[in-house]
């Protein structure tokens, strides 16, 4: 009986704690906002950085969707693009952005398996998008980009340049396909099973 209390008591604290920790991470990264006010008027006020780096983003929004601040904002990446290393940072991570949040980005938007890392066992990961071009002329296969990532940090991971026939597709939302990886497999998507199926050849609507 005591094993059993203690194993509930597990199940209970060890997710809340991972969600506690991970909310403290995002509030002490949101709190670095805080380091625009001068130090001697800066406040001491938990989750006001969080607050501040909200408006910030929102401020920044409104100001690039104008018209007059979208050609401040071309004329200042056309500074950046002077400056060599600057150049690269700043036009990768811009691309990257613009991959992840773009309405009409395929990028993230399907969770996959591939036979890896060996035959037999098999992966789960994200679509990431098309292939890399040079890949595919010098493989002469029609192949994807699949984002492998590690457990229990999805952060860090593997990228795969696999053919697309031998990608599997799983009918899962993205999220569920996370809480999997974050929870070591434990967190399984509850309800109905899981048909896998091939992934669809270029051209073909994605449902």
């Amino acid at each position: 009986m005591i094993r059993k209390w203690i194993f509930a008591g597990l199940m209970v604290w060890i997710p809340l704690g991972a969600t506690l920790l991970v909310i403290r991470a995002l509030l002490n990264l949101l709190d670095t906002s805080l380091l625009l006010i001068p130090s001697p008027i800066r406040p001491d006020f938990p989750g006001l950085g969080a607050v501040l780096s909200v408006a910030l983003v929102l401020v920044t929004g409104m100001f690039a969707a104008n018209y007059r601040g979208g050609q401040f904002l071309a004329w200042a990446e056309r500074m950046l693009a002077r400056i060599p290393l600057v150049r690269s940072l700043y036009g990768g991570t811009k691309k990257l952005a613009e991959t992840l949040f773009s309405e009409n980005s395929s990028a993230f938007r399907k969770v996959v398996m591939i036979e890896w890392p060996r035959k037999g066992l098999w992966s789960v990961g994200f679509l990431a998008g098309e292939t890399l071009q040079v890949a595919q002329e010098h493989t002469g296969t029609d192949m994807v980009t699949v984002f492998i990532p590690t457990t229990p940090n999805p952060t860090s991971g593997f990228i795969m340049q696999a053919a697309r026939s031998e990608v599997v597709m799983l009918d899962i939302s993205v999220e569920e396909g996370m809480r999997y990886i974050i929870s070591l497999g434990v967190v399984t998507p509850a309800g109905r099973p899981v048909p896998p199926s091939p992934l669809p050849p270029v051209g073909a609507p994605v449902k």
